[in-house]
């Protein structure tokens, strides 16, 4: 599996000088951690994140868990088997959208986002006839931004989205630049992801520290560790019938069981996602949320709600959320 390009900031000595010649994509920045993934023969969807690949979903962070269940269930696996001869030898790479330093509109913001694609030296290429997804031969290269997003939606999966494309470079300016408002929350972009079609690439930051691959937590350095939270009420908080019936309503869609544990798993991620609450373990971060007994208090509050539904009612306990 291939690893992330650099993604330097432009006034950064390490970017590509020749960045801003030809035409330009210009790419919103998210704010959220890298996830990358590669397809074996059997069809079994492999995945990493910066630095680390995952052996099973139990090893994936909390936050990023919603991103790979969403690529399983989207991923077409048909169209990349016909698309190239080696599909191992390709590698997807995105981001998962959690909150860190951005509250993102997370009903709309797909779980995750497709930034780039690498064709190994033998992975080959398709004709692309009769609108079939085209990779095309690489000698082990990244695909051009255009060819990337073609590439995500050719199997099933959403490309960060396009602020503005083929822009001269001789018309773009880094420091006039206006900061453009994000296609997914009330508010303007983390930064923008500057690219040409010869790999070059670099980042014009907007919020500070966003992608930079720290716990983006807000603390400043030095400042005292917060008493953790109790998970009872963060349960009592987050683990509402509103947030009960979205996941249940997600869990049917997918023709999957909704069986306790399967509502409170899925609840525990959507939270990690959507909140900056940090999980983590007494060993490893003393502050954080202990995840196992915030676990199993949602457990009981699911099984409170499915009961609930059973009897006739409208859900159980409730929640803000």
């Amino acid at each position: 599996m291939h690893r992330f390009p650099p993604l330097p900031d432009l006034d950064d000595p390490e970017a590509p000088d020749d960045l801003l010649e030809g035409h330009l994509w210009l790419l919103e920045l998210i704010d959220g951690t890298g996830l990358r993934f590669s397809m074996d023969d059997s069809g079994l969807l492999r995945f990493g994140g910066p630095d680390a690949t995952y052996p099973d979903l139990d090893a994936v962070p909390l936050a990023l868990r919603p991103a790979v269940r969403h690529v399983r269930d989207r991923f077409d696996r048909d169209a990349l088997r016909e698309a190239v001869a080696d599909p191992a030898g390709v590698t997807f790479l995105g981001v998962a959208p959690h909150s860190r330093r951005i509250d993102y509109d997370w009903d709309r913001i797909p779980p995750f986002l497709g930034t780039d694609v690498w064709v190994g030296a033998d992975g080959g290429g398709a004709t692309g006839a009769d609108g079939r997804l085209e990779i095309g031969a690489s000698d082990g290269a990244f695909r051009p931004p255009d060819a990337a997003a073609a590439i995500f939606e050719g199997v099933g999966l959403d490309p960060v989205n396009a602020l503005a494309r083929e822009v001269n470079a001789r018309d773009f300016d880094p420091d006039g630049y206006a900061v453009p408002a994000s296609a997914w929350r009330d508010g303007p972009v983390a930064g923008v992801v500057v690219r040409n079609k010869r790999g070059g690439r670099g980042t014009i930051a907007m919020e500070a520290g966003v992608g930079d691959g720290d716990a983006g937590d807000g603390r400043a350095r030095g400042a005292r560790e917060p008493d953790p939270p109790d998970p009872d009420d963060l349960a009592a908080v987050h683990a509402g019938r509103g947030r009960f019936e979205g996941v249940l309503a997600t869990l049917e869609r997918r023709g999957e069981p909704a069986t306790v544990d399967a509502l409170a798993d899925r609840t525990v991620e959507a939270v990690a996602r959507e909140t900056p609450l940090r999980f983590g373990e007494e060993q490893t971060d003393p502050a954080g949320v202990d995840t196992a007994r915030f676990r199993a208090s949602v457990v009981e509050r699911a099984r409170a709600f499915l009961d609930d539904r059973r009897d006739g009612g409208h859900g159980g306990p409730d929640g803000a959320k």
